[in-house]
């Protein structure tokens, strides 16, 4: 069974390039019949918070995501401290000394030197001696996982075959001086124990997976597939830039952004198809491919986001939203929905036409003597959508009025706008009642 994972750090609420993962994750989850699991790494004890574990959990439900699965690495330590000691008994973890001054200096005398700065391995040529003074000195170890220093291959999802030379990197520090653990050994026995068997994620972590490789190896563990993407870029090409946090998941919520249209962007976005609003989740699943992503960076673009956010709203039927209209009070039924939709970015807009349509309106006057005129021949109920038509005939026929000249002013008049949905839909819910006392310059 496919079973896959994100594995956010629960320091702030998620970012919109999270949320592509757990998007793309979930929906190869759900189109392969597999598991999607939710994993904490809250391994940063002095930046995680409760708060923000529940706040991502309620933000993954919010974009339509349910976990399958869930684990928080702070309840797993005895688990990774049992890998720490398997991989120290067969020399693949070793002690290191160094303060990070010390390593700082080592590496701008590397850069002085034109040598690559990475880790020199001078902790191995350490005696027992060596270490027992070290200690004596109040210094405690920090721990490596030791490189083999030779070729890791794999065939990516997204990038295809790919080769690293672990012995162009440092070996990686696993666990801190104070006895705590870096996300790199965690993250691979519980990819091993939760049995996970496709890694998703973005081309940032290309690098990591090297090592990760070789620590699967290390501990007779099965390596998962692998498959990284290119991670999103601003509209102008530059960095995408987090520091107002108007990309976290809860702001874009906040600003009125469906989930499905994000679900649907974060999908689409940096593939070869077109981006373009998905009803439901298992329609954008369906759709899914590993070959359809690309290797160029991915533009997010919040103008972008915000129109498929309007295609959204535009396509969505009514019983999709008729709970949340009612929660802003324009439970005014299908044909209102139908009238408004077209005119919609957010969905909170509806109140905008709820009140143009209930009242009061205060009218606009452009042309009086042709309001006037248009509140004379206005026509019996009951209306419906032809009704406008007869009265714009009438009117045209009786003041020899066309086109902008004749229908601008009736606009103005009727909704006290210039612009907005399609007046033969909106006249029969504005009713004759209201639409008289406009015509007549009257606010209702």
């Amino acid at each position: 069974m496919t079973v896959v994972r994100i594995a956010p750090s629960p320091t702030g609420y998620l970012q919109a390039g999270n949320g592509r993962a757990a998007v793309l994750n979930a929906l190869f989850a759900k189109k392969s019949g597999g598991k999607f699991m939710l994993r904490i790494d809250d391994t940063d004890d002095t930046r995680s918070t409760k708060e923000f574990e529940d706040a991502i959990i309620e933000d993954l439900g919010w974009l339509g995501f349910r976990h399958d699965i869930f684990a928080r690495a702070s309840d797993r330590v005895a688990i990774y401290e049992a890998a720490a000691e398997k991989l120290k008994a067969s020399g693949r973890l070793y002690p290191c000394y160094e303060t990070p001054d010390e390593l700082d200096r080592r590496r701008k005398r590397q850069l002085t030197m034109h040598k690559p700065p990475i880790y020199d391995r001078a902790a191995l040529n350490l005696t027992e001696e060596d270490r027992s003074r070290l200690e004596a000195e109040g210094r405690r170890p920090h721990w490596r996982f030791k490189l083999s220093h030779g070729r890791v291959h794999w065939n990516d999802l997204i990038r295809g075959p790919v080769e690293i030379d672990t012995a162009t990197q440092s070996d990686p520090v696993v666990i801190r001086e104070n006895g705590h653990f870096l996300y790199m050994l965690p993250s691979v026995v519980d990819d091993f124990e939760f049995r996970i068997t496709h890694i998703m994620r973005g081309e940032d972590h290309v690098t990591n997976t090297a090592a990760q490789i070789e620590i699967f190896e290390a501990l007779g563990a099965p390596v998962p597939a692998f498959a990284h993407y290119a991670l999103f870029v601003s509209a102008e090409g530059g960095k995408l830039s987090k520091r107002t946090g108007a990309l976290s998941l809860r702001a874009l919520r906040e600003s009125g952004i469906e989930p499905l249209a994000l679900a649907s962007y974060l999908a689409k976005i940096g593939t070869s198809d077109p981006i373009e609003p998905r009803l439901t989740l298992d329609a954008l699943a369906s759709e899914f491919a590993f070959d359809k992503i690309g290797r160029a960076a991915a533009q997010f673009d919040l103008a972008e986001l915000s129109a498929l956010n309007g295609k959204l709203l535009h396509a969505l039927p009514y019983d999709m939203v008729a709970d949340r209209l009612a929660v802003l009070g324009a439970s005014d039924g299908p044909a209102f929905w139908d009238a408004v939709r077209p005119n919609l970015t957010r969905l909170s807009d509806v109140t905008l036409w709820r009140d143009v349509v209930r009242g009061p309106v205060t009218p606009l006057v452009e042309d009086a003597a042709l309001v006037a005129q248009a509140a004379v021949l206005l026509p019996p109920e009951p209306w419906d959508e032809a009704t406008w038509g007869t009265l714009t005939k009438a009117v045209s026929a009786a003041t020899g009025a066309k086109g902008r000249a004749l229908f601008h002013p009736l606009r103005l008049a009727l909704t006290g706008r210039g612009d907005g949905p399609e007046l033969k839909k909106l006249l029969p819910l504005i009713g004759r009642a209201r639409a008289l006392a406009r015509l007549e310059g009257k606010i209702a």
